[in-house]
């Protein structure tokens, strides 16, 4: 590759990540700020409903937009991926393998930190930082339904895609033609984990959010790296994404069906 192709490549590599960044910070303004004024609702950032939302027209737009850079290079979707004929079977074993071998040491690294935060209150401080009062919306069990099905079923099957493709993918690739593997690794990572304090409830869920995401994303991209190929991991993404957001839909159907009490 020319030096010229290569910087071209390294300008667009820490370009998406800019872009992917900002996009989440604004719109995660953008929230708050709608939230505050319809709403009433002062805590930030938004609850994790709301910035699923939020998310919505991010993740539309970064994967129009990593595609495209895929497409400029003749690379279709399957090969940035790494789909392998005959072998997606194996690929689905593989991330179920990914999704324990990346969340364990994401789990350790949130112990680890509220820990190092709080010291011996770390069990009561698990009850505060990840969650603020402040932000959440007071709105009937049918509407909370009607967001969380726009919001949490569009997440759950384009951010894990969307996410890879832009910093396992795209950007980690062009990083590591110009500075190596083992920067690229890392860089991405950082990014990954900054990309998340727009999600954490608090400052110091920030912290915390920062540090497991990064320690998620190292993981994530070793895997990567070492495979060759992104699908593996997506798969893992893929499980983790609706585990954690499945529960918004399911809450406002308890709701509705007297299993749970609305708030």
């Amino acid at each position: 590759m020319s030096t010229t192709a290569e910087s071209k490549r390294l300008t667009l590599a820490w370009g998406i990540l800019a872009v992917r960044i900002g996009a989440v910070f604004v719109v995660t303004l953008v929230m708050w700020g709608l939230l505050a004024g319809f709403f009433n609702t002062p805590g930030f950032p938004p609850s994790t409903l709301w910035a699923t939302l939020g998310l919505l027209p991010v993740n539309l737009f970064c994967l129009w937009l990593v595609l495209r850079l895929y497409r400029r290079e003749g690379i279709p979707l399957r090969d940035a991926l790494g789909i392998r004929r005959g072998k997606v079977g194996r690929d689905i074993l593989w991330g179920l393998l990914w999704l324990f071998v990346v969340n364990i040491p994401y789990v350790i690294a949130i112990g680890a930190m509220v820990y190092l935060l709080y010291g011996e209150d770390a069990p009561a401080a698990f009850e505060t930082i990840f969650v603020n009062p402040d932000a959440t919306t007071a709105i009937s069990p049918v509407w909370l339904l009607v967001i969380s099905i726009v919001s949490v079923i569009p997440f759950m099957i384009i951010n894990a895609p969307t996410e890879e493709l832009v910093y396992r993918g795209y950007a980690m690739r062009g990083l590591a033609e110009k500075h190596g593997g083992a920067f690229a690794v890392l860089a991405t990572s950082v990014t990954f984990g900054v990309q998340h304090m727009a999600f954490a409830a608090t400052p110091a869920g920030m912290i915390v959010f920062f540090v497991a995401f990064t320690v998620w994303g190292l993981g994530a991209a070793i895997i990567v790296r070492k495979q060759g190929r992104l699908f593996s991991i997506v798969v893992a993404h893929w499980l983790i994404n609706i585990m954690l957001a499945a529960p918004a839909i399911v809450f406002p159907i308890l709701q509705l069906t007297g299993v749970a009490e609305a708030s």
